[in-house]
């Protein structure tokens, strides 16, 4: 399910291309602004006060005039090396988000493939029960006719096995539920129940944690790394900033034919902003104080991810110890004994209240198992998630 799921899910399909558009506003960076070409001063006709120049081509130009300038644009401060590092970190972000993609995504495919498996084990249990019930209706039914068992305890079978079929069909539409969450995540449309792979003998073989979690966590974690991002960004962000007080050049190459005390004049020229009113002060300040609200934000993931690793360690501990102390065997000999109850039921040695409280104690019982089996496997993967590693 994973490879189909990394093939076909149109989510990561589709977020790959925004990598794809951040490499390109790297490679759109790094070019030079292009030059600019401007010709003026063009004559269409002229007059007394012409003066004769020499030919352009053929017997044409004698009283031609025409101005062209070529201007090109020169970045100081090191602005466009700045640019393409702050677009090199956002083609990086992109990246980062496209990995916590696919680990949330890898997450609720494995935390619905513990669920699945988990309501498929109910389901087996609760559909063993309702043929039970079944079969009690049936024979109650008749027994009831022949007035051998009273109308009460008729009706007592037949409640308990209407409620089991409504938890039956309940459980049904949330495994379709999960069902379909799967079909999304891997693009199968036929995926159906029985091709799955499922846990089915209930049993947890608990799974180690790697000594140093914190401090893989702290250096593995998405979000954190993202955030790390932002910071760096930011503070190349106020270094084009603060680039940006220092004014541009813009070289100019002149050619001018007849209006000037030349008849072909060539000329050079420079031309800059003056940085009189305006220094950037503003753009300089805005930008420092994003540079310390993205540090605060960092510091809040930080203890934030610390806190919550720290949390789910606890829980998944606390899982354990329930598993580990919890029968291996008890759900297959509940139902022996759900078995023998009912043959001590039909004998008259237990009642009929007793035999329907022992039932829903023992489902009681196997629902909870399945619960902290899957609350163990569903904490384990979001452990596995916060810390931006498979164990």
């Amino acid at each position: 399910m994973e490879a189909r799921f990394l093939e076909n899910n149109y989510a990561l399909l589709a977020q790959k291309f925004d990598i794809g558009r951040a490499e390109a506003q790297v490679v759109q960076e790094k070019l030079w602004p292009n030059p600019t070409l401007a010709i003026s001063e063009v004559n269409l006709w002229s007059n007394r006060t012409t003066e004769t120049l020499p030919r352009l081509f053929g017997n044409y130009g004698r009283g031609q005039q025409i101005s062209v300038e070529l201007e090109q644009l020169i970045e100081t401060a090191g602005k466009r090396s700045k640019r393409v590092a702050i677009k090199e970190l956002e083609h990086r972000t992109s990246v980062y988000t496209f990995e916590e993609l696919v680990r949330e995504l890898k997450k609720e495919l494995r935390q619905t493939y513990y669920q699945l498996s988990s309501l498929s084990q109910e389901k087996t249990q609760l559909t063993e029960l309702v043929d039970l019930f079944t079969q009690l209706n049936d024979q109650y039914g008749r027994q009831a006719v022949l007035e051998n068992v009273s109308k009460v305890d008729r009706y007592r079978v037949q409640s308990e096995l209407v409620t089991l079929r409504k938890e039956l069909t309940d459980l049904e539409s949330e495994i379709s539920t999960y069902l379909e969450v799967l079909r999304v995540l891997t693009g199968l449309n036929g995926l159906s129940l029985s091709q799955l792979a499922l846990v089915t003998d209930g049993n947890q073989t608990i799974k180690a944690l790697p000594a140093d979690i914190l401090t893989i966590a702290l250096d593995q974690n998405i979000g954190l790394k993202r955030q790390t991002l932002q910071v760096e960004q930011a503070g190349k962000e106020l270094q084009l900033e603060k680039a940006q007080r220092k004014p541009d050049l813009t070289l100019q190459l002149g050619y001018d034919r007849g209006g000037n005390i030349m008849q072909d004049f060539i000329g050079l020229g420079v031309s800059m902003d003056l940085p009189v009113f305006n220094r950037n002060k503003g753009n300089i300040k805005a930008a420092a104080y994003q540079l310390e609200k993205e540090e605060t934000t960092k510091q809040a993931l930080k203890w934030e991810l610390e806190n919550a690793v720290v949390r789910l360690q606890g829980q998944l501990m606390r899982y354990q110890s329930a598993l580990a102390a919890w029968p291996l065997d008890g759900v297959r000999e509940q139902l022996d004994i759900l078995n023998r109850y009912r043959k001590h039921l039909q004998a008259g040695q237990v009642t009929l209240i007793e035999f329907i409280d022992f039932t829903q104690a023992t489902r009681d019982a196997q629902k909870a198992y399945l619960d902290t089996w899957e609350n163990y496997n569903i904490t384990y993967e979001e452990l596995q998630y916060l810390v931006g590693k498979d164990f």
